[in-house]
């Protein structure tokens, strides 16, 4: 395989695809947060914040504002203790947070579902966004002025059909899209510009990836039953039905969030229908969010087995390839940022950037530190030849290059390029973290599941 650089044609951007969900918060502290600075994690996404119903400290609404019948002007029926901390943490160590209101998700709501709720007044909901906002961006309550610009309105609402099976909203569709158009148009009106809202972190679009002709694009499908399910089907139905409503109501939507768990190649797939959908809707120019993914969680097998992918690949350099492999391919798309869910610690297959035991990083957290090499430059580069199996991104700024190659696959690859031997290589594999290597940058083999890094130093 042969891959050409032209770090003298500029694209535009990098765009900012290495932030993440939930810190490595342990506990209160914030002992792990440098790693996030030292990676040059732009966001995260403060959803799922500190375990089940938010640590019962942290971001959502029920821990901020604990007494719904309390009077929503008054101090001191706001509970901003904890949040703050995790908040200042953040901007100390040089990520922005995107501040989800709503609620953690309740993944055993089939014995009693607390939080998840439609709340019984929206508007007085959405007063209670304002002050959570007036606070971190106005100095309200002995506050900030942080300046805070993303604001998400609640998480996966239609993540189940019905309430036996929906882990995130005990309500209809329809109690769904009032709190959006209620919250969004009083927030946009109070603050305008200053922030910018939107939501609704869609479940995603699998049920495309069942039969991708079938919605007009031209890719080969999955047979797996999960992606053809009426669960999948209604992700695509909450769809229509929530831009129906916002149009009819001229609801404002700054960005549009979405989630996949799919493989990239996949992702791409859904990607592509939600940008056609989209722009047929009439909001092709809507600003997109892809604030939850993770591409090693597609086989969702028995996680205590070792046949299960996100058990088995967890800790190695093909998670680490796996990822830079979505941050590449989505830098090609409009998504204007990606956030990985998430870098939190813990055992969960959906975390995998540091070892739960020793809570040092695992080879996955260096992808993005990879990624973060062409952030700082600052600017695409032309890059041509990379392949569903090799993923491959380039930055210049005129002065400085960066180039990073992903093999995300199975087998080693033959690679031949044109990039100049004063480059230094830099490898992600099962053992080496970003570590100096010998290359000839023109030929060389990459390894089954690492990665390469070619940059000025």
């Amino acid at each position: 395989m042969e891959l050409r650089f032209d770090f003298g044609t500029r694209l535009g951007k990098i765009k900012p695809m290495h932030g993440v969900g939930q810190p490595p918060l342990c506990g209160l502290s914030d002992e792990l947060f440098h790693y996030l600075k030292e990676a040059g994690i732009p966001f995260s996404r403060l959803h799922d914040v500190g375990g089940p119903f938010g640590g019962n400290m942290f971001v959502d609404i029920h821990n901020v504002f604990r007494d719904f019948d309390a009077d929503v002007e008054d101090e001191a029926s706001y509970d901003f203790g904890f949040t703050d901390i995790l908040i200042e943490a953040l901007y100390k160590n040089g990520v922005e947070p995107i501040y989800r209101l709503g609620e953690t998700i309740e993944n055993y709501h089939n014995v009693r579902a607390y939080r998840i709720f439609p709340p019984r007044d929206p508007m007085k909901w959405a007063k209670i966004c304002e002050h959570i906002i007036l606070h971190y961006n106005h100095g309200w309550a002995n506050g900030f002025h942080y300046g805070i610009k993303y604001w998400e309105i609640w998480n996966e609402p239609e993540n189940g059909i019905d309430d036996s099976q929906n882990q995130m909203w005990h309500g209809t569709p329809e109690q769904f899209y009032e709190l959006y158009d209620v919250s969004a148009s009083y927030l946009k009106n109070r603050f305008g510009d200053e922030i910018r809202v939107g939501g609704y972190a869609s479940c995603g679009f699998r049920y495309v990836v069942s039969n991708p002709r079938a919605f007009g694009v031209d890719a080969d499908g999955s047979d797996d039953s999960d992606y053809s399910n009426e669960r999948s089907k209604n992700f695509l139905d909450f769809f229509e039905g929530f831009f129906a409503y916002i149009k009819e109501h001229n609801s404002p939507l700054d960005f549009f969030s979405w989630h996949t768990y799919l493989s990239t190649e996949n992702a791409l797939i859904a990607y592509k229908y939600l940008e056609r959908r989209l722009s047929e809707l009439g909001y092709g120019d809507v600003e997109l969010h892809l604030n939850e993914w993770n591409n090693v969680c597609e086989d969702r097998g028995d996680p205590t087995v070792a046949t299960d992918i996100s058990v088995r690949e967890r800790g190695t350099g093909t998670a680490a390839a796996k990822a830079l492999a979505m941050m590449c391919a989505m830098q090609g798309t409009k998504n204007e940022l990606l956030c990985f869910y998430d870098a939190g610690i813990g055992i969960s297959r959906y975390r995998g950037m540091f070892d739960p035991k020793t809570r040092e990083p695992e080879p996955l957290y260096y992808a993005f530190a990879a990624f973060n090499e062409l952030y700082k430059i600052g600017t695409e580069a032309k890059c041509e030849g990379a392949c569903q199996e090799i993923y491959a991104l380039a930055a210049s700024d005129g002065k400085k290059m960066a180039a990073v190659i992903a093999n995300p696959s199975a087998e080693d690859k033959e690679i031949f390029t044109n990039l100049s031997p004063e480059l230094s290589a830099f490898a992600v594999d099962n053992t080496k973290q970003l570590s100096r290597v010998e290359a000839d940058n023109s030929h060389f083999v990459i390894p089954a599941g690492s990665i390469l890094l070619f940059t000025t130093e």
